[in-house]
C-alpha cells in the first residue's frame, strides 16, 4: 500500500512538473517538438520511478529542528517556478542562451544531478528525511560518496536545478539556482548544528575531514 501510494504521488508529481513546463511552452505539441525536452521527460520519470523505491521519509523522528521548516516555503516556490518560468522565458526568446547545444548540456546535467539526488537516498534509507531530525537508530555514514561531501543530496539538487534551467536556455534558470542558496545554506547549517549535538566529537571530526558540498572548495 505505501509504494502504491508513493508511486501515484510520484507519477502525479512528475506529470504535473511537465505539465507546467509544456503550459509555459505554449502547449504540449510545441513543448514536445524538442528532442532534448523529451528526452528530459524521459530522465524525470525515470529519476520518479527509482525515487518511488528509495527509501526517504517525511519523519520528524526522535528529534526535529522545527525552526527551520520555513526553508520548506523557498524550495516549493522556486520548484514550481523553475517548472514553469524558464520553459517561458525559452518560449519567449527572452535571456535564452542559444544554441540546442546548451539544452543538452542541460539534460546531461539534470540527468546526473538527480542520480546524485537520490543516491544518498538509498544509502540512508529511512534516515534519509526531508525535515533536519534525527531519525530512530540514527548513525553517522562517513565512507563512500560521504567519505568526501557531507550533503551529496543537496549538491545533486543543485546540478539538477541548473540543468533543467539549462535545458530551456533560460538565463533565469541561473537566477532560480542563485536564489535557492541562501535557504539551501540554512538548511545545511541546521542539519550540522543537530548533528553535531547528537554526535559531538565524532561528527566535528568527520565535518574537519570533508567539504560541505564541492570537494576541496566548500
Amino acid at each position: 500500500m505505501q509504494i502504491a501510494a508513493r508511486s501515484i504521488a510520484a507519477l502525479l508529481g512528475a506529470a504535473a512538473y511537465i505539465g507546467l513546463s509544456a503550459w509555459g511552452w505554449g502547449g504540449f505539441s510545441a513543448f514536445f517538438s524538442h528532442p532534448a525536452l523529451i528526452v528530459l521527460t524521459a530522465e524525470l520519470f525515470v529519476l520518479a520511478v527509482v525515487g518511488i523505491f528509495a527509501g526517504g521519509n517525511l519523519s520528524s523522528g526522535v528529534r526535529e529542528d522545527r525552526g527551520n521548516r520555513w526553508v520548506l516555503a523557498p524550495f516549493t516556490l522556486i520548484g514550481l517556478l523553475s517548472g514553469w518560468l524558464p520553459a517561458y522565458t525559452d518560449r519567449l526568446e527572452f535571456w535564452t542562451i542559444d544554441g540546442d547545444l546548451t539544452r543538452w548540456i542541460g539534460v546531461v546535467l539534470f540527468g546526473l544531478g538527480g542520480a546524485l539526488r537520490i543516491w544518498p537516498v538509498f544509502i540512508l534509507g529511512p534516515r534519509f528525511s526531508g525535515l533536519v531530525a534525527i531519525q530512530p537508530g540514527h548513525t553517522l555514514v562517513t565512507t563512500g560518496l560521504y567519505g568526501t561531501i557531507r550533503h551529496p543530496s543537496y549538491l545533486g539538487l543543485l546540478i539538477t536545478l541548473l540543468g533543467w534551467g539549462l535545458a530551456f536556455r533560460a538565463g533565469v534558470g541561473l537566477l532560480l539556482v542563485a536564489l535557492i542558496l541562501p535557504p539551501l545554506i540554512a538548511r545545511i547549517n541546521a542539519e550540522e548544528k543537530l548533528l553535531l549535538s547528537e554526535f559531538g566529537d565524532e561528527y566535528r571530526a568527520y565535518r574537519a575531514r570533508t567539504s560541505r558540498l564541492i570537494p576541496g572548495i566548500y
